[in-house]
């Protein structure tokens, strides 16, 4: 695989008929840019647990096809990858997909009539040119709804300032690096593709379908390879 800069990490889930039943499978998907700014499709796992000893395993397997020099994992948090990724990658620096983080924040907005604002104060946070500007915009935002939404303000403490690791990372890369909109685009294309299936009848057939798709994006993008190239990517 060589030399891979930033790598993005996510998982779908597809229907398996396992011993008469259906399952729900867990696909991860690992796409890369390298520090020349090509990206790259780097790998495929399905199984029936998304948890972490299949990350790991599946981690461990681009590491073993000479994947290395990563200095940022871009992913949402999925249960198990925290671990995994701590475990096979050590002290590699992790960015939480903002727009997922911006997604989930919903979920802790007591009120409607509160989620413009909400909205609007953590996409200030993420757009803000550095990163301690972005801490004060977030000390201020818990301050803020500290009593008219104590679970919001809590859920705010622990969980945005994983989205804040961008800024470590050069300028005109943060827009390409904030969130795994990339791989989103990729994943959509799958299910494009799958939801013609329905229901694999197995997770090897799965797996080879999915294999078959993500070679041909593979493709498409060493045909336009220089689509991220340079110091500004557009991915």
């Amino acid at each position: 695989l060589g030399e891979i800069r930033y790598l993005f990490l996510d998982a779908i889930y597809e229907k398996v008929r396992e011993a008469g039943q259906m399952r729900e499978t867990a696909v991860l998907v690992a796409t890369g840019i390298t520090p020349a700014g090509e990206r790259q499709v780097l790998g495929v796992s399905a199984s029936l647990s998304e948890h972490e000893t299949h990350w790991k395993t599946f981690l461990r397997s681009l590491k073993d096809r000479g994947m290395h020099g990563v200095e940022l994992v871009i992913s949402d948090d999925h249960t198990g990858l925290g671990s995994a990724r701590r475990s096979v990658l050590g002290s590699t620096l992790w960015q939480r997909c903002q727009f997922h983080l911006q997604q989930n924040a919903g979920a802790h907005v007591p009120r409607q009539s509160m989620r413009v604002e909400v909205a609007a104060d953590i996409r200030a946070m993420f757009n803000a040119l550095d990163r301690s500007t972005a801490e004060a915009i977030l000390q201020a935002a818990i301050q803020k709804y500290g009593k008219s939404a104590p679970g919001l303000s809590a859920w705010m403490e622990d969980n945005l300032a994983e989205g804040f690791t961008v800024f470590d990372f050069p300028l005109e890369h943060r827009r390409s690096i904030r969130t795994t909109n990339s791989l989103e685009r990729v994943n959509k294309e799958i299910r494009r593709r799958t939801k013609v299936v329905g229901m694999f009848p197995n997770e090897a057939s799965c797996l080879r379908l999915i294999s078959a798709i993500l070679m041909e994006i593979s493709e498409e993008w060493q045909i336009g390879k220089h689509y991220c190239a340079g110091k500004s990517f557009n991915c």
